[in-house]
Formats: C-alpha cells, sequence, structure tokens
C-alpha cells in the first residue's frame, strides 16, 4: 500500500483526555477516532490489525472443532426475562424500544440468545458436543467509558459457547477451549497469565482469566511458584485489604501469605472462559433425552476481547517513538522509506522496483511516497510499529545495499537488494 493512497494523517500530540499510552499513541497513529464517549471509529490502519487478530482466532477455532455462527445484534427483552438477567445487569444493558412498544436490547453478550437458538436446532445427545463462537460487536452502557478502546461502550468480542449432555463432557470442552485460548495468545505474541476469577453477572461455578501483564492494567492478580492464581478479588478481605494498601503505595513486591509467597502484577483482561453448568439450559428449558430421561444441557462460555487486544498489545510493546507490534499482528511487514524521491528520479524508480518486488512475494508492504520530510517519514514509520524499515536513498543505491533498521531494537543492517527477501523467512 502507498502511503499517498492510505488513509493515514498522524497527529504529534495526543488528545489530552487520553490517560494510556494505547490510547495516545492509537489515536496519534490514525489507527481509531472518537464518534462520542467510548465510541470508536476503526480507521484502515487498526482495522488491518483488528483483521490479523480475527484471522489468529478463526484459524485456532476452527481447528478445535468450532462452528462459526452470527446472531443478531438486537436481542428481545423477553429472553432476558426467562433468565432473569436483566434485573441483574440493569443499567448495564443499552436498550429501545421498537414502533410497537416492544422492548429490545443491544447485545452486551449473547448466553440468551445462543440458548434461544439451540433449543430450536438440537433435538438430540446425537446433535452432541457442539461449540459454537461468533465475533462480533458487543454493547455495554459503562458509567464511565474510559482508556480508549480498553473500556469502551461499543466493542468487538468473540464469544463461544459449548453444549454438552453431562459434567464431564463440559469439563473436557472446557479444557480444550482453555487449550485453544494460550495458543491464541502465544501466537499472537502476548505475556499473559491465566487466573481464578469471579463469574459476576455471567454465572455458574468456575471461571479463569486471561490476563495480559501491564502496569496500566486495572485488575490486580496474585500468584505463587506453586500453581496458585487468582485475580484479588476472591481473596479473603484481610489478605485483599493489605494488597490493596501495598498498591496504593505503588508497592508490588511479593507479600507473605497463606497460599505462600504471592507475586503481584498488573493485568489487563483479555479473555475469560466459565463453565456455566445448566444455568441457562434450565431457565429456558434446553435439554435432550438421555437414557429415557429429560436433561437440562450443560454450557460452558468462552469470550475473547478482540479490539481490546490491539490495545492490551500496546501496553505491552512500545517506546519512546510509538508502537512495537508482535509480528504476528503488525499492520505491514515492512516499510519502504524513500528519501528525497520527488527530487531524484533513481530513488523513485528502485523504491516503485523493490516495492513491486516485495508485493510480488506476498508480503504486505507500506510505502512510504508522500512528498514530506524524511525526519517526518522515520518518526511516522516508528509510530506505526510495522517491523522492518528498508531505507532507499541515493547514497544506498549507489553502494547497492539498504540500510535496514529492525523496529524492535531500532538495531540497523546494510542488506544488498538480492538478500533483501531473507528478511521476512
Amino acid at each position: 500500500m502507498k502511503a499517498s493512497s492510505f488513509q493515514y494523517k498522524t497527529l504529534k500530540e495526543a488528545p489530552k483526555d487520553a490517560e494510556l499510552i494505547s490510547h495516545k499513541l492509537m489515536v496519534r497513529a490514525n489507527m481509531i477516532k472518537q464518534l462520542a464517549s467510548g465510541i470508536y471509529s476503526w480507521l484502515p490502519l487498526g482495522l488491518k490489525v483488528i483483521k490479523k487478530i480475527e484471522n489468529i482466532i478463526r484459524n485456532n477455532l476452527d481447528q478445535n472443532g468450532c462452528l462459526e455462527v452470527l446472531m443478531p445484534m438486537v436481542q428481545p427483552k423477553s429472553l432476558w426475562d426467562e433468565t432473569d438477567r436483566s434485573k441483574q445487569m440493569g443499567p448495564e444493558l443499552l436498550g429501545f424500544k421498537d414502533r410497537n412498544d416492544r422492548d429490545f436490547y443491544l447485545g452486551p453478550t449473547h448466553e440468551e440468545v445462543i440458548t434461544d437458538l439451540c433449543r430450536q436446532e438440537i433435538k438430540s445427545h446425537k446433535d452432541l458436543p457442539k461449540i459454537f463462537y461468533q465475533i462480533q460487536t458487543k454493547f455495554r452502557d459503562e458509567i464511565r467509558p474510559r482508556f480508549g478502546v480498553m473500556r469502551a461502550r461499543e466493542f468487538l468480542m468473540k464469544d463461544a459457547y459449548s453444549f454438552d449432555t453431562d459434567e464431564k463432557g463440559l469439563n473436557e470442552r472446557y479444557m480444550s477451549m482453555r487449550k485453544c485460548y494460550e495458543d491464541i495468545f502465544n501466537e499472537i505474541g502476548l505475556k499473559y497469565k491465566i487466573v481464578n476469577a469471579d463469574s459476576g453477572a455471567i454465572g455458574g461455578n468456575k471461571s479463569e482469566e486471561f490476563h495480559v501483564l501491564a502496569d496500566s492494567g486495572e485488575d490486580t492478580l496474585v500468584f505463587n511458584n506453586e500453581g496458585f492464581s487468582s485475580n484479588i478479588e476472591l481473596l479473603e478481605n484481610d489478605l485483599k485489604k493489605e494488597i490493596h494498601n501495598k498498591i496504593d503505595k505503588n508497592d508490588l513486591s511479593d507479600i507473605k501469605s497463606s497460599h505462600g509467597m504471592l507475586s503481584i502484577k498488573k493485568g489487563i483482561e483479555v479473555g475469560h472462559i466459565f463453565e456455566l453448568g445448566n444455568k441457562y439450559s434450565e431457565a429456558m428449558n434446553l435439554s435432550v433425552q438421555v437414557d429415557n430421561k429429560q436433561k437440562f444441557l450443560e454450557m460452558g462460555c468462552y469470550g475473547i476481547g478482540v479490539s481490546r487486544i490491539v490495545a492490551a498489545s500496546i501496553e505491552q510493546n512500545f517506546d519512546s517513538e510509538g508502537i512495537i507490534f508482535p509480528k504476528s499482528i503488525t499492520p505491514f511487514d515492512c516499510t519502504i522509506i524513500s528519501i528525497n524521491e520527488k527530487k531524484s528520479v533513481a530513488v523513485r524508480e528502485k523504491s516503485i522496483q523493490i516495492y513491486s518486488l516485495l508485493k510480488n512475494r506476498n508480503l504486505d508492504i507500506f510505502y512510504d511516497d508522500r512528498d514530506v520530510s524524511p525526519g517526518i517519514k522515520f518518526s511516522d514509520a516508528n509510530l506505526m510499529g510495522n517491523p522492518l524499515q528498508i531505507v532507499i536513498s541515493e547514497k544506498n543505491i549507489e553502494k547497492g545495499s539498504y540500510e535496514v533498521i529492525h523496529r524492535e531494537n531500532q538495531s540497523k543492517d546494510m542488506v544488498s537488494e538480492k538478500d533483501l527477501f531473507s528478511l521476512f523467512d
């Protein structure tokens, strides 16, 4: 993609209300644009990252035997009344009335909808087990939307739901999805921690959260070397209070407890998995006949914050110059920086030649052909966060080799034209 054809207008300064690094850099890099509080448009650069995350999620879920569906965003309130969750979630639900005075919600999650779908589709135990998933926009009326896309009113989420006839099957599905999540976050290139968690309004007997470790995280996690790991909210009150007091003093040093020595870290929740049991199936009468008896299905629920992953990855991968995306989700494979190509026919022709050669290798290249200073090009390349920058200048052309800058550590190499392709092996 040529920069002159791309929607790419960077900012030198972040908006004053931006608190987190990710929010500042995403706005400056022209990845997102705010429409209203907690509501953002995703611009081409940001959407490229979103699509790469979606592809990683899809590929892993498909390999795990999950089936993709797409459910309505608009949900009848009557479904939520069947489970009594309309009272539980209350003001968090964004609702409206249609012209016939019927109540609807913009879906914050889809447990009721998938249960309704399956009570129409699943007629026998022979139809099971099943895991359905979707990647879709969700809505929650946050009291205080903040931190850019980290805590927004409208966000992109992957939600999946498993159905089994017994607890043994549910546990098998739960563990398979847990492993699948590990594969997803490992492939994306995130440093994360799995912790025991509160099931909240979703419900169920067991749940675990996947947290990207970052100093800016809203959640506090504790864990030891013996396998204990938990969100602080599950701890006994005295220990919880003691840890909160340490955090107030910016003290994240280890603490002695009944669980042994505990490490304290801040985390950003990017995934949450639940064993729901028959909470929804019983409330909504989803059952099949097993051994001549009607049995309510055992359900699991599995969520990933797709848009939140973009921000969380930036919170974990940045420097003073900008974003350093993991290679798996970087917007482009490389940035070509041409130096004074408007004044030099040789630079322009060589830049176009190398751009075409790399594109023909099915590489996604950002060619900065703008009529701006080299300083702006280097600054914007660092801000965007692509892993490599190939610098083309008259001096390099004469030498027959090109300066290659590695974004991760800003190291520089001189690489001959014939060896450029080896950079992407």
